[in-house]
């Protein structure tokens, strides 16, 4: 997008203007969580809203307003500044800031006095919080949760941080200064914040353009390399962690796109010293944060990040997107090696999901707090607390001999295996406001065989008491508080689920998975779609009965909604081979280029140009935590133009990755998925047409040897008389009912072959028969 020193210039510019209307204040100042201020409970707008996060504000002395007309009209007749407040209902730092500021009645009287306060939800409008981070992150140089802007009449951002303390300290302002100081500059010199509001949006107007133009020769502009692939490897190389496995300094994000990617290197190029290397950075990060603290060994799951390069101590909220694209990391993983430790995790993850992130008609919720009342008593939550152990509380629990050797305690082996110690774990650099003291975040130092050494019984000894101290542990913590659970249903999130059990489905060939992903897809099709108008919902929300409701002017889906759900649809259609979720993908795209598609400059947009209050469009390039839509979209057009062989789909290829070719050329490692798309790209993909019943055996085995395998350039699709595709009618055609597959890549099919050894040695490309069909 922009060279590096191009950035800086604009960064700086920006910063300029900013520091001249905003006290120079700090991003985080550890809180004094003893400063509480008593409270009216008066409700506010937001008690009227579904979000989660929107609802924890309701009761705030703080006049809340939701993102909206009313708001901006508010702001405009009574020509107060804006102040916007974004954060979502599992974030620590937003809470801290709630208790310390918001719940405070001096701050929000001075809020309430002088600015048209407004609340979102990140996770409903990331089109809101991606417009302002951007802002914040080009004039703070970080950004974070909560995130906290100020906005003139016209929603133009004047000045922004993340968490602000309630007072002054250390020589910095507190959020009330800083509230006053720019009310005081708003009332006496407004022109010039406007000035300087205006020469801000240009700045972020030139920091985001694309210059590809529709009219421009392809052959003037600058291309990706079709190498790129191996500037990301050596990016990703430099940052890996050898010894903990992981990417970058703590802390520490799965990163899961770039394992995606890594694995993708690894098939490529199986023989290389690139390949091999890959997959042994891949497999080792998986393998280390299995026996992390980031992991919940006691409930399954998988918590955000690690605060540490250990995988020890984590932030112990669970998304549910971590999870989904987990579970897919974890399954190529076994596909590769065939070891059951990568299958087990896969197992582990849709057992949490399946438990405490699931509505019963088939929908997923989005999050678990990583805060909460360490006892029912409490009145005061605290971060991990559902999830850690004293070593008293362990040695009481698990007071009992092993069944394989009576002579220890179950709970002298587990706390020898988890390193539970008296004094707790956490070192004291990982919890620096106490909140961990003589807690232990359970994690395997250990392997299994080293504390089977230790106590002279077998592994699959040590792996059985270790199953039975767990449950012992689970059964105990059920009695303890649970975290708040966030249940917005997100489109997007859903779709990456859907996802998940897809892929483990025709892995593992369990049914039970498979059957949770089509109910997934049917429960979006049912709640998130309308198929009159063609338009997908962002979200729904839960009732307080347990039934499915949404907002009186419900949010429409933005761009990773409709990438994350058909990529979802594209793989339960592989999995189950029901021609429906392919159509429905299908339609899904004709719409996504309807409402996102830049036809002068090529990309998707992020969000629509429907709503007139966003005022700046952005086309996502990082693959953060979670894949960019542009990047989701490729994948996506590659797979659909093989399975219609529609032209529109074809024809967006290539200027997709034209418009971010000066990203992929600079900095490809922030885009993996998007370099693994254009690697596929480049070397063709590979289609496999099965036909016949699909309740026919010869079938099933014929699909289950494709299945087991990974293979992230092949393309999967059973041909009848109702395919999208003229080639797949024609195969149908030509087999008559008969089960065989048919292997295709650039425009040729090999002949038919009926066997799993024939398909098998075509796959390997160990054969080649005959060029029979031209596609």
């Amino acid at each position: 997008m922009l060279g590096l020193s191009k950035a800086k210039i604009r960064v700086n510019r920006l910063w300029n203007i900013t520091k001249t209307v905003f006290p120079e204040t700090p991003l985080i100042i550890y809180p004094n969580y003893n400063h509480y201020k008593s409270m009216e409970k008066i409700k506010n707008r937001l008690a009227q809203e579904r979000s989660p996060y929107l609802l924890q504000h309701a009761e705030n002395p703080v006049q809340w307003y939701p993102w909206g007309d009313e708001a901006f009209e508010k702001a405009r007749s009574e020509k107060k500044l804006i102040f916007l407040s974004v954060g979502y209902s599992t974030c620590h730092w937003c809470h801290v800031m709630e208790h310390e500021s918001f719940e405070n009645q001096d701050v929000a009287a001075v809020m309430n006095e002088h600015y048209v306060n407004i609340k979102v939800d990140r996770e409903e409008r990331p089109d809101v919080d991606q417009l302002y981070m951007t802002f914040v992150q080009a004039a703070c140089g970080q950004g974070g949760w909560p995130m906290s802007v100020f906005l003139t009449p016209d929603l133009k951002p004047i000045g922004g941080g993340t968490y602000y303390p309630p007072n002054d300290a250390y020589g910095r302002p507190g959020f009330k200064t800083i509230l006053l100081h720019m009310a005081k500059k708003w009332k006496n010199d407004s022109n010039s914040m406007l000035e300087n509001s205006t020469k801000l949006m240009k700045i972020l107007e030139n920091t985001t353009a694309f210059d590809i133009q529709l009219g421009t020769e392809l052959s003037n502009i600058m291309k990706p390399n079709p190498k790129t692939w191996i500037t990301c490897y050596s990016q990703i190389e430099i940052i890996y962690d050898d010894e903990w496995g992981g990417f970058g300094m703590p802390p520490k994000f799965p990163q899961p796109t770039i394992l995606d990617f890594l694995f993708h290197v690894s098939y490529k190029m199986s023989k290389s010293s690139e390949g091999k290397k890959s997959l042994e950075m891949a497999l080792t990060t998986l393998q280390k944060m299995t026996m992390g603290g980031i992991h919940d060994h006691i409930g399954q799951g998988f918590a955000r990040y690690s605060t540490d390069e250990k995988w020890h101590v984590p932030h112990f909220e669970k998304m549910l997107y971590d999870q989904a694209q987990l579970a897919v990391s974890y399954t190529t993983a076994f596909q590769i090696t065939k070891h059951e430790q990568y299958s087990d995790v896969v197992h582990d993850i849709l057992q949490y999901v399946g438990r405490d992130l699931s509505h019963e008609q088939g929908g997923f919720y989005s999050a678990e707090d990583a805060d909460s009342l360490p006892t029912a008593d409490s009145t005061k939550k605290r971060e991990g607390a559902f999830f850690t152990w004293t070593q008293e509380e362990v040695k009481t629990l698990l007071d009992k001999p092993l069944d394989s050797k009576s002579n220890i305690k179950l709970s002298e082996l587990f706390c020898w295996h988890f390193s539970v110690l008296p004094n707790g774990n956490v070192r004291p650099d990982s919890d620096p406001h106490g909140e961990l003291l003589d807690q232990n975040v359970l994690i395997e130092f250990r392997s299994k065989e080293n504390t089977a050494k230790k106590f002279e019984i077998t592994v699959e000894n040590v792996e059985k008491e270790l199953k039975i101290a767990k449950n012992i542990l689970y059964e105990a913590r059920k009695n303890r508080p649970r975290p708040h659970l966030d249940n917005k249903i997100i489109t997007s999130w859903n779709g990456l689920m859907i996802t998940a059990y897809s892929r483990a489905a025709s892995a593992f060939n369990v049914e039970e998975y498979k059957q949770r992903a089509i109910k997934a897809a049917e429960f979006l099709e049912m709640h998130a779609w309308d198929s009159n108008i063609n338009l997908l919902l962002r979200s729904c929300y839960v009732n307080d009965d347990g039934n499915i409701a949404n907002i009186d002017k419900p949010i429409p889906g933005f761009l990773n909604d409709y990438a994350f759900l058909i990529r979802g649809l594209l793989d339960l259609y592989e999995c189950t081979l029901q021609s429906r979720w392919l159509k429905w993908a299908d339609e899904l795209q004709t719409q996504q280029d309807e409402l996102f598609w830049d036809k002068e400059k090529f990309g998707y947009y992020s969000s629509s140009d429907k709503d007139p209050s966003i005022i700046l469009r952005f086309k996502s390039d990082q693959d953060g935590a979670e894949p960019a839509g542009n990047s989701i979209s490729a994948l996506n057009l590659l797979r659909l133009s093989i399975l219609t062989e529609k032209s529109e789909y074809r024809s967006k290829i290539d200027p997709l990755f034209l418009t971010f070719a000066g990203r992929l050329s600079n900095s490809p490692s922030a885009l993996p998925t998007l370099v693994s798309a254009l690697t596929l790209h480049v070397d063709s993909m590979t289609s496999v047409y099965v036909t016949g019943d699909l309740d026919n055996p010869d079938l099933a085995s014929l699909l289950s040897t494709i299945r087991q395998r990974y293979m992230p350039n092949l393309v999967l699709a059973h041909a009848d008389k109702n395919s999208l595709s003229e080639l797949a009618k024609g195969l149908a055609i030509a087999e008559n009912g008969k089960v065989a597959a048919y292997v295709c890549k650039n425009n040729t099919c090999n002949l038919p072959v009926h066997s799993t050894e024939e398909l098998i040695a075509l796959l390997d490309g160990t054969v080649e028969k005959p060029n029979s069909v031209v596609a």
